[in-house]
């Protein structure tokens, strides 16, 4: 009874006092919840940040400092301010404590020529970037209230059509005259009442070709056909009534095609090291099992030896360690119910996804069963000391990489990032392939195990992103924007989910949100070129004009003939890298693969012939003696395809720009040229294609 009237008193003590109020309340302590915060302030107004988290940045403090960035050239604004002062705080001798700054070199940091004297880099550790975050905070006098979650149930009082408070699960109450919801999980947006989607639409939802299920497609190396051997996914190999192995689903898959409400995978970006003095041996956790991963040893019976390609290096002899193989970090199929699930269900969920994880790094390090060479690697490795340091150094931030998503004013495709069609009111620019994780591992008609979800989809350049995507649909609330769980299809996410967008966007809300305030109006009827002026003062990217597609000013000016596709407008998979630095080339520069020859990057060059007929087919590339000798490029025709192995070491013999790979027949409609890295002994140089009629 004592009990009861404590609590009762604290209740209602809560309900009595007075509520806080300020003009833009942001929800959530994500890079962009931040960047919406700093913007907010700079334009006047009183803000206040208001989350769960104890630590603010979300993933960007959170382990992943190996950041995804596409074409660097379009992330402006904050976030390019952002990745400046991470470039200052290396300057300093004192950042570098477990390693010289000359032995990490110029990883990440972007060409001094372009940047100026706003230099950056991309590539950093966790505590750097929350050092940052914290010194914007500190330095713009912005409140933040941490461990403040909302009560998703009943916190949210809307009053004719506009969010009047929020209250949290502590009693306090929140007015503001605009809110953003900067949360992965969109929680402030889902309990406002508006439209949203969880898991993957159909392709006749949005007309997306890489929409729904994706069985039989196979993009990245995150899946069972890399293998030597198909692998059974049966307790005894073969025998499907033994029983199933952990962490293989024996539900249908789905039809290719059709959507679901399955959700990509999670996993921890961990921070790794392999400094004597700096490395924690990985823990056994709590539960612990090592039959779990009776998987894994199959597909390391079967020759998988890849197990470290993603432990990207970071600054200080550190990793940014990401999901790679077919069964790796990210902990496929344990989080659909994630989304929406209540804060003691996302708890269990995300302690799930950490004893897998700390599992499957200590099976690794410690079962005898392990390949003696792979074991050995992994005892290197370790949990970096001076890292989270309040959480057993394990990263505090799970990767969400995708929850809820808004269906608001506009709904961004794949659509607008494949150049179908174009988007409407720019607030910001994305760049990044299409990248989605795999949702499920299910057994095939044949009996074997299988990954399916994956999808990495290049963009054919950087492309807008729609100002109603941020927005909800003005009859459902008039004072909300979205800039994380924008509103988009699964595909179109895949490639806006990245670090450096969420900050975009975030600044570009608390813009709009500003400007909302100071017109009286509602936050969808606010005239786009206001926004836009607004936007391209505080030097935020809003568009890129089509690519220049002259040769390099070391030649003679004029138009290239024929149709030309630059490699800006290539539709690439796996890594690439742009540059600009030997001459000469075609409009800004070209590409190249970082001297990886490991067959997972492709560019495809498509035109779009408008004529049947005979075409000479050109490639660019700039010369150097690091290229590679044998570049596989194949040309597709009417009749077939010849595949062509090009020498980049020697200089283009056509204007010292193009190769040619010979003269073709071709029905009008699409043509295409493709490059691999497969096989390359040095550096794959990507930089136009070009067609030339013959008459």
């Amino acid at each position: 009874m004592r009990t009861c009237l404590i609590l009762l008193t604290t209740l209602f003590t809560a309900l009595a006092a007075p509520a806080v109020d300020c003009d833009l309340l942001v929800y959530g302590g994500t890079s962009a919840g931040v960047m919406a915060a700093v913007q907010g302030k700079r334009m006047g107004k009183s803000v206040i940040i208001v989350c769960p988290d104890k630590h603010l940045g979300g993933l960007s403090s959170g382990g992943l400092g190996f950041t995804d960035t596409g074409n660097k050239a379009v992330i402006g604004g904050l976030a390019r301010e952002f990745y400046h002062r991470v470039w200052q705080s290396y300057q300093a001798a004192n950042a570098w404590k477990w390693q010289t700054r000359e032995s990490y070199g110029n990883k990440g940091q972007g060409t001094p020529a372009i940047d100026g004297e706003q230099r950056t880099m991309w590539i950093f550790e966790p505590h750097v970037a929350e050092r940052i975050l914290e010194g914007y905070i500190k330095e713009h006098l912005i409140p933040v209230h941490r461990n403040e979650w909302l009560d998703r149930r009943e916190g949210v009082e809307k009053q004719e059509g506009r969010i009047r408070s929020i209250r949290t699960l502590s009693g306090k109450r929140y007015t503001a005259r605009v809110f953003i919801d900067a949360t992965y999980e969109g929680d402030l947006m889902a309990a406002s009442g508006v439209d949203y989607h969880v898991g993957r639409e159909g392709q006749n939802v949005y007309g997306e070709r890489w929409a729904g299920v994706q069985t039989g497609v196979l993009h990245h190396q995150h899946h069972f056909g890399v293998l030597k051997e198909k692998i059974s996914p049966y307790l005894v190999p073969g025998d499907p009534t033994s029983g199933v192995l952990p962490r293989v689903s024996a539900e249908p898959p789905g039809t290719y095609g059709e959507g679901d409400r399955r959700i990509q995978a999670y996993c921890f970006r961990m921070c790794l090291t392999d400094h004597p003095e700096n490395r924690v041996p990985f823990p056994q956790p709590d539960g612990y099992d090592p039959k779990q991963y009776e998987l894994l040893l199959r597909i390391f019976n079967a020759g998988w030896r890849e197990t470290f390609d993603k432990f990207d290096p970071i600054p200080n002899r550190k990793t940014d360690s990401n999901n790679h193989g077919p069964m790796s970090t990210d902990n496929i199929g344990y989080n659909y119910d994630y989304p929406e699930a209540s804060y003691e269900r996302r708890a269990e969920i995300i302690k799930e996804h950490e004893t897998y994880q700390k599992g499957w790094l200590y099976f690794i390090a410690n079962d005898p069963r392990i390949p003696a060479e792979v074991q050995e690697e992994m005892q290197r490795w370790g949990l970096a000391g001076d890292e989270f340091k309040d959480n057993g150094h394990w990263p505090h931030q799970i990767y969400v990489r995708e929850a809820r998503r808004l269906v608001g004013q506009y709904v961004m495709t794949e659509n607008e990032l494949l150049k179908k069609r174009p988007t409407p009111e720019s607030v910001g620019m994305g760049s990044y392939t299409i990248d989605s994780h795999n949702t499920q591992r299910y057994i095939t008609p044949e009996g074997y195990v299988q990954n399916e979800g994956d999808i990495g989809v290049g963009t054919a350049g950087p492309y807008e992103i729609a100002f109603g995507s941020l927005l909800p649909k003005k009859a459902q609330c008039q004072n909300l924007l979205v800039p994380v769980c924008v509103s988009s299809s699964h595909i179109a996410f895949g490639s806006i989910r990245m670090e450096p967008v969420f900050m975009i966007l975030g600044q570009s809300a608390a813009t709009a949100a500003a400007l909302a305030i100071d017109a009286g109006l509602a936050v969808q009827d606010l005239p786009y070129p206001t926004l836009r002026l607004r936007l391209l003062q505080d030097h935020q990217v809003l568009d890129m004009p089509a690519p220049d597609l002259k040769p390099h000013p070391a030649l003679p000016a004029g138009k290239l003939e024929g149709i030309v596709v630059d490699d800006s407008q290539a539709v690439l998979s796996g890594s690439w890298t742009q540059a600009s630095a030997i001459g000469p080339f075609v409009a800004n520069g070209y590409r190249h693969d970082g001297n990886r020859g490991d067959g997972k990057s492709t560019a495809k060059f498509q035109a779009r012939l408008h004529k049947a007929g005979r075409y000479e087919v050109r490639f660019a590339y700039s010369a150097h003696d690091n290229r590679a000798s044998s570049v596989a490029v194949t040309v597709q025709t009417a009749t077939g395809q010849k595949r062509l192995l090009i020498n980049q070491r020697t200089p283009p013999p056509v204007d010292k720009l193009f190769v040619s790979l010979g003269i073709f027949e071709f029905e009008s409609g699409e043509a295409t040229v493709i490059v691999s890295n497969e096989r390359a002994d040095g550096y794959v140089v990507i930089d136009a294609a070009q067609w030339l009629p013959i008459e």
